[in-house]
């Protein structure tokens, strides 16, 4: 709480004492935009966080500290960010705040994670203010895709929009770089077989908690492929002969824009 009665010859100036109420509460705004739950959204393919910033009471003006509490609350919304970041899944026990020991891929996070975009405001009469952030999966899957060049393209086949993994009843757990392997172990799809356009808008899967709601994704189009996972190895979902041969030479383009949803519990 500001001393609004000033500390020897120092005073407050008035703005600085007021007490921080959502405008909204006073009736200078509409609604109170509602706040996002932080974490990941895997089948929206989003990683959501909060910052909050106060005001700098040693500012000129309000406007002055309104732009500082916005300041702050972008600085605290990043460091939420990455710790949301930091517990998420690449493949089985490989998280991304393990990789982050290496320097360099720390370094390509942080940067990644700068890039999120604004998607609620909230002022307080007090002029600070609240935000809530997101930032697309797909703003990792390139810090953590392989050097090598990704595939340009693939096969013309248009009965196929998409493909649907069916892998309810394998405790499968979402991952960055899940794959989709045959009882050999030999991989058919996987974060090596997106173009580059996929790689940056994405990325290797979205997840569902239903067949239905797979389906309704626009992510797979209208006439997707639907395989059954015949269990899981960690990240990876194993795909049983029968299930291989539905899938064919696994060259559709549709693997390589990336239109994969699997379904979990």
């Amino acid at each position: 709480m500001p001393n609004c009665f000033g500390s020897g010859r120092v005073k407050r100036r008035a703005w600085a004492c007021l007490v921080a109420v959502p405008l909204a509460a006073l009736g200078q705004t509409s609604s109170i935009p509602t706040k996002a739950a932080p974490g990941v959204d895997w089948q929206n393919q989003v990683v959501r966080a909060t910052g909050s910033g106060a005001p700098d009471v040693n500012a000129a003006n309000p406007s002055q500290a309104r732009a500082g509490a916005e300041k702050a609350a972008r600085a605290d919304a990043l460091r939420n960010l990455l710790t949301q970041l930091k517990g998420m899944q690449i493949t089985a026990g490989n998280t991304v705040g393990g990789a982050m020991a290496d320097d360099e891929v720390r370094a390509k996070v942080e940067s990644a994670a700068k890039a999120f975009r604004i998607s609620a405001k909230r002022y307080y009469s007090d002029m600070g203010m609240e935000i809530d952030v997101e930032l697309p999966i797909a703003a990792l899957t390139e810090v953590f895709a392989p050097a090598a060049a990704a595939p340009s393209g693939g096969s013309s086949d248009k009965k196929i929009t998409g493909l649907i993994v069916d892998a309810r009843g394998l405790k499968l757990a979402p991952s960055l770089a899940p794959r989709l392997i045959d009882q050999s172990g030999q991989e058919l799809y996987g974060i090596g077989r997106l173009s580059e356009q996929a790689r940056r808008s994405s990325g290797v899967a979205a997840y569902a908690t239903g067949l239905e709601q797979a389906k309704k994704n626009l992510r797979v189009g209208d006439k997707p492929l639907v395989v059954k996972g015949a269990e899981a190895r960690g990240s990876d979902v194993v795909l049983g002969a029968e299930e291989r041969k539905k899938l064919g030479d696994g060259n559709g383009q549709y693997l390589v824009d990336g239109r994969v949803v699997i379904v979990i519990d």
